[in-house]
């Protein structure tokens, strides 16, 4: 268990939600800090829900300052310079000559030698051309982080730049049964006194493991729980709660 997780950062920004200290949010602290020293690419995997954007914005906060960007699906160059113009917070509107855009970002980026793209999988091909093109032309290198999904390593892989240029490809998985108990207690106050064989149970049942789907849960028990003035969660609460949200249609 770690510190309350910073705002903002957790889905859904449940208060009272805890950073935990997984085995997943510890490999990427170490992979981050070795592609940071070596300006390098890394490749973060893993199916939705299981942290992978919180873990690494979490680790790349502790590291320092870092370009945040969530990019348009099938994004062009065009739009990555302009989410890059305001992610460094360049003064002015983007410049329309490229070269102009180009020259101001990298000129940035030498001070903040570090990106991070939140699904990836979803740029296209000159985009990532053009991460390339900032990560050779900045001097030193530049650490690139891309997220994506499992389906996404396809594209990623296809992209050969990144053969040379990544430090590691680092996969990210769910929580197992057996660290259900142990997590799901530490992720918020609320489910310390549900029992850990009723915490496995209502894994099997709703959140298969995805952290993202127990905040989720979280924040819909607390509502519950304020509704009908109780004080702790009980067995037909959270039937009632897991009734409510589990359909296909609202999953996240």
């Amino acid at each position: 268990m770690g510190d309350l997780a910073p705002s903002g950062l957790h889905f859904l920004a449940v208060p009272g939600v805890r950073t935990l200290l997984t085995p997943g949010m510890l490999a990427v602290g170490e992979a981050l800090a070795d592609a940071c020293a070596q300006r390098r690419f890394l490749c973060v995997l893993g199916d939705a829900g299981v942290g992978k954007t919180f873990a690494v914005r979490t680790a790349a906060r502790c590291l320092g300052a870092a370009v945040l960007l969530d990019l348009r699906a099938q994004s062009a160059p065009v739009d990555l310079r302009a989410g890059l113009h305001g992610a460094l917070e360049l003064t002015g509107a983007p410049p329309a000559d490229p070269g102009a855009a180009d020259t101001l970002i990298r000129r940035a980026l030498a001070a903040t030698p570090r990106i991070v793209v939140d699904d990836a999988d979803r740029m296209s091909g000159s985009c990532l051309e053009y991460l390339r093109f900032l990560h050779d032309g900045t001097p030193g290198g530049l650490c690139v982080v891309l997220i994506a999904g499992q389906r996404g390593e396809r594209h990623l892989r296809a992209q050969r730049m990144l053969a040379t240029r990544t430090a590691a490809w680092l996969h990210l998985c769910a929580l197992t049964r057996d660290q259900v108990p142990l997590a799901v207690p530490a992720l918020h106050p609320l489910w310390q006194t549900v029992a850990p064989g009723r915490l496995q149970a209502l894994d099997a049942r709703f959140a298969s493991g995805s952290l993202r789907r127990w905040v989720l849960l979280t924040h819909h028990t607390q509502r519950a729980l304020a509704a009908t003035s109780a004080a702790a969660p009980d067995a037909r609460l959270l039937q009632t709660v897991v009734d409510r949200i589990d359909s296909p249609g609202r999953r996240p």
